[in-house]
């Protein structure tokens, strides 16, 4: 499946994405076990958290893709650094925050913009810019694998770090973890060898620019059903990795079991996202998703039957890990396939926008709902609702190159 990968100046770019991806979406995906101790220490209120957490969700998704243009115009290094260095920034103030606003700014919008800058959008367009056709679809699965790979690492890390340092110095912890993705930033950003840049399947197509790319891709029905599917997958882990330290705390079960929650869907996704890699090489991307979305669907009713046990989550978690983010390399392929790598970073960050938009509402109406009937079960039912309708929406999608008449559909 990885053949592909062996070249060194391959494997090279993979892993230093995969390594990037690591520290910004593991630091980030483990927001949520600050929100209790945050919450005794400060008295903001699991409303008011919720809802800084929610601007982060879709401050992430809202620097996708002007990050990714920028890094399309002018290179992926720079936005790299910015963002790793912006990332450290909003953990480090943080702990200085006493009131809503104050939050809202250092971990709803700096940090949450910073791991934007440095995520899929740049690290996946600046890869395939740089990879052969052949080696993409492996190398999105792995470059996908590295952020579970860091939340994985890093939930149990916080976790431990809280307890012994309480979740101010675990933050500044964090900053400083942080900056240990910048050596890997100028592995990624050598120069670019991709062939393809332009539409589709290797195709050469006229550049006409971004602002016409962006036109072309809004006006196409099947990049909009995707954002569509997309919205809904942003809904499912945002509510999940914000609001499932609550549901465990709920349950009268210690806080380890929520962070080793976190990190069994991290460890679950590293193959989730490898064999995801691989599957786009074999089917329909379409087809992946929807079985993905459909399969959440499922997992949600079974647990809503399950009795709350320390077990059961772990279950639960090893369950929801397998598609966690497997969805990004299948989508991305989606995304390149209709328009070509040379704005990918720019129309997939356009996706994750649509991804974060509903984070925002997943992280937001999880904490509203708590607060008003003291438990998350109308956000569970409303999950499972949506995650089928995202199964829908993927299938009419033509996963054909636009504006190119003689290509057969993928």
């Amino acid at each position: 499946m990885f053949h592909s990968l062996r070249q060194p100046r391959v494997l090279a770019v993979t892993l230093a994405a995969a390594g990037i991806l690591m520290v910004t979406m593991g630091i980030r995906q483990s927001f949520g076990l600050i929100v209790s101790p945050l919450n005794t220490s400060t008295g903001l209120g699991i409303a008011t958290i919720s809802f800084a957490l929610a601007l982060g969700q879709f401050a992430w998704g809202a620097i996708q893709p002007i990050a990714g243009a920028v890094a399309d115009r002018y290179g992926p290094r720079g936005v790299l650094i910015a963002g790793i260095l912006v990332l450290a920034l909003g953990c480090a103030l943080t702990p200085f925050a006493t009131s809503g606003f104050a939050l809202a700014v250092t971990l709803g919008l700096l940090a949450s913009m910073g791991s934007g800058a440095g995520s899929f959008s740049v690290l996946i367009g600046a890869a395939a810019q740089r990879l052969p056709l052949e080696s993409r679809g492996a190398a999105s699965g792995v470059i996908n694998a590295g952020g579970s790979f860091g939340q994985f690492v890093f939930a149990p890390i916080l976790q431990k770090l809280i307890q012994s340092f309480g979740w101010m110095g675990a933050l500044w912890a964090m900053a400083v973890a942080t900056l240990a993705a910048l050596p890997l930033v100028g592995k990624l950003t050598g120069p670019s060898h991709a062939a393809d840049t332009a539409h589709g399947h290797g195709g050469a197509s006229q550049d006409k620019g971004l602002g016409a790319a962006v036109r072309e891709a809004l006006a196409d029905r099947s990049y909009l059903l995707l954002h569509a599917g997309f919205f809904t997958c942003g809904f499912h882990i945002a509510f999940l990795v914000t609001h499932l330290p609550g549901e465990i705390d709920l349950c009268g079960l210690p806080p380890s079991v929520a962070s080793w929650s976190l990190a069994i869907i991290g460890l679950a996704n590293i193959a989730g996202s490898l064999y995801a890699g691989g599957c786009i090489a074999r089917y329909r991307s379409k087809h992946v998703l929807a079985a993905m979305y459909a399969s959440r669907a499922v997992l949600i009713g079974a647990y809503l039957l399950m009795p709350r046990t320390e077990w059961a989550y772990y279950l639960f978690a090893a369950g929801l890990g397998v598609t966690w983010l497997a969805t990004v390399p299948p989508t991305a392929a989606i995304v390149g396939k209709l328009f070509g790598t040379r704005y990918l970073a720019t129309l997939f960050g356009l996706t994750l926008l649509s991804h974060q938009i509903g984070g925002f509402l997943g992280a937001w109406l999880g904490g509203l709902a708590v607060t008003r009937f003291g438990d998350f079960t109308w956000m569970w039912y409303a999950d499972m609702v949506l995650a089928a309708l995202a199964a829908l929406a993927n299938l009419p999608i033509k996963e054909a190159p636009v504006l190119r008449p003689a290509a057969q559909p993928a």
